[in-house]
């Protein structure tokens, strides 16, 4: 047998005018005219054939059958209402799971992530580094920080910022030997990543003639690089957004201006169904807020 319910404004307007005692203040709350709810409650008595208010000097009193029915219908609205609250509240708090690589987890998110539970202390947040792109379809991942040209079909992206690969270094390095023209490089150990052609470019880039770039161990992750360049073990050609945090903190300094442009960057991926999600959007929010702070941070230290 189908339910038989009456209109849900119907019953708000029964609801809101018998707990006032009073159409005007029953309209106020539910902004909506007085006549709006007079009319409201007469089609419900209609429906139900039932009175539910004796209209008695300039007030209503419920009758005995609309106080029977009062109970029903503020308890069903109550658990609405309770339901649609633990409904927002699980969106917007509960668990969100990040997938990002292992380099961008440790050299750029794992020390701000303080900052982030401060702010939202009610998302209980999993980050997995690791290097293989994600199915969102078949793992339980919210969101994944990508590097990459940003092409994801079918998911929502947003670029977390502007990429350049640019010569770092312990600001030690430069007091002990001169570190003024990228000619000078052919006396320090130049750190690699994955192979030897980032170093090539700069150094053609660059005009410096007498500097061999198949010299310096090569390393498989960039993290790796970074932190041996922090040690003053040589220099590492960097992404911007991975020495950011170094940089900032003065723990690696750039000898030179000069950086290349990179056709790839770090991408902010998720389901588009739930980009909308606030849970999605406080975190997704934060990153951009955060690489935004970095690079005024950084363009301000070299000018």
């Amino acid at each position: 047998m189908p339910r038989r319910l009456p209109p849900l404004n119907a019953l708000k307007a029964f609801e809101a005018a018998a707990r006032h005692e009073s159409f005007t203040r029953a309209a106020e709350e539910l902004c909506v005219t007085q006549g709006a709810v007079s009319h409201q409650v007469k089609a419900l008595e209609a429906e139900l054939g039932v009175k539910l208010f004796n209209r008695e000097r300039q007030r209503l009193v419920i009758t005995e059958a609309g106080r029977a029915y009062l109970e029903v219908v503020r308890d069903a609205l109550d658990r609405i209402a309770a339901g649609t609250e633990r409904l927002l509240q699980r969106q917007s708090a509960g668990s969100l799971t990040v997938s990002t690589s292992p380099n961008f987890a440790s050299k750029w998110l794992v020390h701000r992530l303080g900052r982030f539970a401060e702010m939202h202390p009610s998302i209980d947040l999993r980050i997995g580094a690791s290097l293989h792109h994600v199915d969102f379809a078949r793992e339980d991942v919210d969101l994944a920080v990508r590097h990459g040209d940003g092409h994801a079909p079918g998911l929502h992206v947003a670029r977390l910022c502007v990429e350049e690969l640019a010569p770092v270094c312990s600001p030690k390095l430069p007091r002990r030997n001169g570190l003024r023209a990228p000619s000078d490089l052919a006396r320090y150990t130049l750190l690699h990543v994955d192979d030897r052609n980032d170093w090539e470019k700069w150094i053609a880039a660059s005009g410096a003639a007498n500097v061999d770039a198949t010299r310096g161990p090569v390393l498989n992750q960039a993290s790796m690089a970074l932190d041996a360049a922090v040690d003053g073990q040589g220099i590492a050609l960097a992404r911007s957004a991975l020495a950011a945090w170094d940089l900032i903190a003065g723990r690696l300094v750039r000898p030179f201006k000069l950086s290349l442009p990179l056709s790839y960057a770090y991408w902010i991926v998720c389901p588009k169904v739930t980009a909308k999600l606030p849970k999605i959007v406080a975190f997704r929010d934060w990153l951009l807020s955060e690489a935004e702070a970095d690079a005024q941070r950084l363009a301000q230290m070299h000018h």
